[in-house]
């Protein structure tokens, strides 16, 4: 098991015990989320972009319309907040679902 941890805007893949395992994405990152099997991870930056990507840091997709103040794996599912109070359910793939 491992845990995201985000450091002066840099994403960090960590062991449990601490211990540095690589560097996701060097940046601007105010958040991070890791799906349940540990393959893909969500940054959300400072100027409201959401980015998929592998484990290995490698860039998958970006998500949404750049206006997003949090996102997080719901499921298979992406549930991202955006700045104007709207929550949109989005697939993997960046496809919009819904808005909650």
């Amino acid at each position: 098991m491992s845990v995201l941890i985000v450091n002066k805007g840099k994403v960090e893949l960590r062991q449990t015990n601490g211990t540095l395992i690589r560097h996701i994405w060097n940046g601007d990152a105010i958040e991070a989320n890791l799906n349940s099997s540990d393959s893909l991870v969500l940054v959300t930056t400072v100027k409201g972009q959401v980015e998929l990507r592998q484990i290995n840091g490698t860039l998958i997709r970006h998500i949404g319309n750049g206006d997003a103040v949090s996102a997080k794996f719901s499921g298979k599912d992406i549930l991202v907040r955006t700045n104007k109070g709207k929550n949109e359910l989005r697939q993997e793939n960046g496809t919009l679902i819904r808005h909650l």
